[in-house]
């Protein structure tokens, strides 16, 4: 098992590019982690990394290793989910992600209950609005909010969630209202925007008379937190592009109205994304289920299903 858990070690400090992030990865301190490191080098009789104190760098010998030591880790994978399936109770341990509005909302409260009825599926979860690498954190499932590209993961797409930009009362009477994506350039409105390290993309796709348009929109705030860019809208200090269903109650009440109707945004859709090789685990077939059919009831009652 030492030999097993220094594999672990090495291919999630391969995979994250560094000891710190490898050892929060795994639930152990940088000592052990470069300690692991340090014994698998010696058994091999070679260096696997170029370590100084700024960086960290897989030498050839590492890079020709990673992938046998990945096909194994996925072997003992495949067979431990082969004998779990084989049972009745499955257990072992699940790294979740999510986008941070699905997370605090669908997936975090339902996550005790998938427990209740497998207590012996151990939960990891991770929330965030930035773009998740899959395969590169070592994660069995993740949550996608968004515009899905190519992707060579498996995907099974929940529903499909159309967004809607709107904005307080307060900021209309003071700005004005935008009829449509052409207004907020022009009149130079304060759009409130999701960024975060690693953005790709920093405009707003809307549906246009003439089809898709992408508008370069500004504003003096931004976060990487959707839920942060939704207070700020609700204490009149711009225009948020959102999910309708996060935002729902705020309409509802007035406390934020649409704006720019003329061009919604595109819709996005949320989905479910796994690496294939995971698709035999029935420890991530039952998350996966389990998850879905909870976000469907909670959107179908409360009417965005």
């Amino acid at each position: 098992m030492a030999y097993v858990r220094n594999l672990q070690m090495f291919v999630r400090v391969y995979e994250l590019g560094g000891m710190s992030a490898a050892a929060r990865d795994q639930r152990t301190s940088p000592a052990v982690a470069s300690s692991r490191i340090s014994d698998l080098e010696k058994h091999l009789g070679v260096r696997l990394f170029n370590r100084t104190t700024r960086s960290l760098k897989p030498t050839e010998n590492g890079k020709l290793f990673y992938d046998g030591a990945r096909k194994v880790l996925d072997a003992i994978a495949e067979a431990e989910a082969a004998i779990a399936s084989a049972g009745d109770n499955p257990r072992g341990t699940l790294f979740v992600a999510a986008p941070l509005g699905i997370g605090r909302r669908f997936v975090a409260p339902a996550v005790p209950l998938f427990k209740d009825s497998y207590p012996q599926i151990d939960v990891r979860l991770r929330l965030s609005d930035r773009v998740i690498d899959v395969t590169g954190e070592g994660l069995d499932l993740a949550f996608h909010l968004g515009i899905l590209e190519d992707s060579n993961l498996k995907v099974r797409v929940i529903t499909e969630c159309p967004r809607i930009l709107c904005a307080s009362p307060a900021y209309v009477a003071r700005r004005g209202h935008p009829e449509n994506g052409e207004a907020l350039i022009a009149d130079k409105h304060d759009c409130l925007s999701l960024r975060f390290p690693g953005a790709r993309e920093f405009q707003w796709s809307l549906e246009t008379p003439s089809g898709r348009r992408k508008f370069a929109v500004t504003g003096p705030f931004e976060s990487d937190d959707g839920d942060v860019l939704t207070r700020w809208a609700l204490d009149g200090r711009g225009i948020v592009m959102k999910p309708i269903f996060e935002v729902a109650e705020h309409l509802k009440s007035g406390a934020l109205t649409p704006v720019a109707e003329a061009t919604p945004p595109v819709p996005v859709q949320l989905a479910c994304l796994s690496p294939h090789r995971r698709l035999k685990d029935p420890k991530v077939q039952l998350f996966t289920d389990f998850m879905i059919n909870h976000i469907k009831t909670q959107l179908a009652s409360a009417g965005h299903g």
